[in-house]
C-alpha cells in the first residue's frame, strides 16, 4: 500500500546518532510489527504509537504495518524516536504525504493522549543532525530553546501529534529559521574570595590549584565550603567548544537551563546520594553528578562520609577524565575531567573540637577513607574560621587576572603537547622535557630519599612547582618554586604529607 522513511536520533553517553526509521503498509490486519527496538521495548513503543494516533483524532489503518530502525537501538530505548514511529507509520498509509516527512529529524516521546513529552539531550541529538547535514528537526515544545541554540538548526515546535500531522499534511514546513538563537542560560557565581575571613594559606592554595589544574584538599573546621564555591569564579571562562560540551551533558541530565555557559561548573553532591548519582547510569542514560563537574569543580563537602565504593570509584575519572559504565549489554562513557575539592573535619563527630573525645585511632580511621584519594591529590590546606573583623582578602577578579596569566604562559609552553595544564603533564616528560632547575629538584628528591615524599607524588610536586612558577612569572621553577610546592603537599597536616 505504501513507503515512507524519516528520521531520529538515539544517544549513547552524550555521542548521538542518526538513525533511519522505514514503514511499510501492507494489506492484512491491522497490526504494527517494529525491527529493530530492544525486545523489552516493543510492546510500549507499540501501545504508546496507537494510544497517540487514536486520541489524535486518527482512525488506525487498516493495514499490516512494519516500520524498521537501523542501525538497531542499543538495548536501552528512551523513546526520543517514538516521534519518528508515528509520522512514518501515518506516512505510509497516506495520512501523511511521504515526501514531507523525508530528510528531517523527529524528535519527542509520545504520551497516550497524543501529547508529544519533553526529553533529554536533544542539545547533543540536534547537532549531531546538524552535523550529518540535516537542518530541519522537529521537537517538543519544551526542548525548542534548548534546540536553537545549535547554529543551522531549523526547528519546529510541536506540542501535540494533531497539530504536527496537520502542518505536515496541509502546511510547508514552519520553523523557526536563521532566528537569532536565545541566549544560552549562564551563571556568574555571585560569590567572591572577598567574602572569606581569613585563611590566607587555603586562599593561596585555592590559586595555585585554579592555574595549575590540581586538586585540593581542604582540612579543619573551617569555611571550606565557601572556599569550593568561589574556585569556578577564579577559573578562565571555558573555551566555546568546552562550553558547548558542558551544555551538552547538562541537556543530557535534563538540566539544560542550569547549565552555566562560559562560567566553568560546580557541582557538590551530598555525601547521602547514590553511586548511580554520583557516576551516572546505563539504564536511565543520565550523566552523574562528575560529569556535571566536567570543566569544572567538583566539591565533596565532609567526604570521608561518602560511600567507599563512591569514594574508591572517584580514582578512575581522576586518572582519565571520563567515567566508564557498563551493563545491560551495552558500556557508555561520560566526559568527567575536573577540578577536585575535598573537605574533612578533624573526626566523625559533630562537637566543637575542644569538646571532642574521638581517640586518636577513630580520627585515624576517618581520615583513612581517602587514602586513595589522598594519594592523587597534590595541594592541601588548613581551613579555620577567622577574625570576621579581619580584613577582607583579595577579591575574585584579582585573583583570577593573575590565574589567567599563568594559564597562558603554560598554555604557550605546551602548545605543541596534547596538553594545557600543568597537572596534565605525564611524569616522564616532567624530567626529560620540562626539568626543574638542578637545586629545586635536588631539593624534591630528597623528601622522596626521606620519605617525606613517596615516589608517587614526586611528579606532582614537579607539577605544582612549574605551577608556582608560572605564577610569578619565570621561565622555570627554582627552589623557592620547590619549596613552596613541598610545603603546599604538606599543607600543615600531617597525616596528608605523603
Amino acid at each position: 500500500m505504501g513507503y515512507a522513511s524519516t528520521r531520529s536520533l538515539t544517544l549513547t553517553g552524550i555521542t548521538a546518532h542518526v538513525i533511519d526509521v522505514e514503514a511499510a503498509a501492507a494489506p492484512g490486519d491491522a497490526e504494527l510489527y517494529l525491527v529493530g527496538l530492544p525486545e523489552t521495548s516493543v510492546w510500549p513503543a507499540r501501545a504508546r504509537i496507537r494510544a497517540a494516533v487514536l486520541n489524535s483524532g486518527t482512525a488506525w489503518p487498516d493495514a499490516r504495518i512494519t516500520v524498521s530502525v537501523s542501525p538497531t537501538i542499543p538495548p536501552v530505548y528512551d523513546a526520543a524516536a517514538d516521534l519518528a514511529l508515528a509520522v512514518a507509520v501515518l506516512a505510509a498509509t497516506g495520512v501523511i504525504p511521504p515526501e514531507r516527512i523525508a530528510g528531517r529529524v523527529f524528535l519527542g516521546e509520545l504520551a497516550l493522549d497524543g501529547g508529544i513529552r519533553a526529553i533529554r539531550g536533544v542539545l547533543p541529538m540536534v547537532a549531531a543532525a546538524v552535523r550529518a547535514g540535516i537542518s530541519r528537526v522537529v521537537v517538543p515544545a519544551e526542548c525548542a530553546r534548548e534546540a536553537t541554540q545549535v547554529p543551522g538548526a531549523v526547528v519546529m515546535p510541536v506540542t501535540r501529534l494533531a497539530d504536527l500531522v496537520d502542518q505536515l499534511r496541509h502546511g510547508a514546513f514552519r520553523g523557526h529559521h536563521d532566528q537569532e538563537p536565545e541566549p544560552a542560560p549562564s551563571s556568574s557565581f555571585a560569590v567572591d574570595l572577598a567574602d572569606v575571613p581569613g585563611n590566607q594559606a587555603a586562599r593561596r592554595a585555592l590559586e595555585v590549584c585554579a592555574a595549575g589544574g590540581h586538586h585540593l584538599f581542604l582540612s579543619g573546621d573551617g569555611p571550606a565550603t565557601m572556599l569550593a564555591e568561589r574556585l569556578p569564579g577564579i577559573l578562565p571562562p571555558l573555551t566555546d567548544e568546552a562550553a558547548r560540551q558542558v551544555a551538552e551533558i547538562y541537556s543530557l541530565a535534563g538540566q539544560f537551563d542550569r547549565a552555566p555557559g562560559l562560567t566553568p561548573p560546580l557541582s557538590a553532591p551530598h555525601h547521602s546520594e547514590t553511586p548511580a548519582a554520583i557516576f551516572g547510569s546505563v539504564a536511565g542514560k543520565r550523566p552523574g553528578a562528575v560529569s556535571l563537574a566536567h570543566r569544572g569543580v567538583l566539591h565533596l563537602a565532609d567526604a570521608p562520609e561518602f560511600a567507599r565504593p563512591v569514594l574508591d570509584g572517584l580514582c578512575r575519572p581522576l586518572d582519565s577524565g571520563q567515567v566508564h559504565l557498563a551493563g545491560q549489554g551495552r558500556s557508555v562513557r561520560y566526559p568527567a575531567r575536573f577540578t577536585l575539592v575535598l573537605d574533612a573535619r578533624p573526626c566523625p563527630c559533630p562537637e566543637k573540637r575542644e569538646q571532642c573525645a574521638c581517640t586518636p585511632e577513630a580520627r585515624r580511621r576517618y581520615r583513612a577513607r581517602l587514602a586513595l584519594l589522598l594519594a592523587r591529590v597534590t595541594v592541601r590546606a588548613p581551613v579555620e574560621w577567622g577574625d570576621r573583623a579581619a580584613r577582607a582578602g583579595e577579591p575574585s577578579a584579582t585573583v583570577a587576572a593573575r590565574v589567567l596569566a599563568a594559564r597562558v604562559r603554560a598554555a604557550h609552553r605546551l602548545a605543541d603537547t596534547p596538553w594545557r595544564t600543568n597537572a596534565e603533564i605525564p611524569a616522564p616528560d616532567l624530567h626529560t622535557r620540562f626539568p626543574l632547575a638542578p637545586e629545586a629538584a635536588e631539593l624534591l628528591r630528597s623528601a622522596v630519599n626521606t620519605g617525606l615524599v613517596t615516589a608517587d607524588g614526586l611528579p606532582r610536586l614537579l607539577r605544582v612547582a612549574w605551577t608556582l612558577a608560572d605564577l610569578r612569572g619565570a621561565d622555570r621553577p627554582q627552589l623557592d618554586d620547590a619549596a613552596g610546592a613541598l610545603e603546599l603537599w604538606k599543607g600543615g597536616d600531617s597525616d596528608g604529607a605523603r
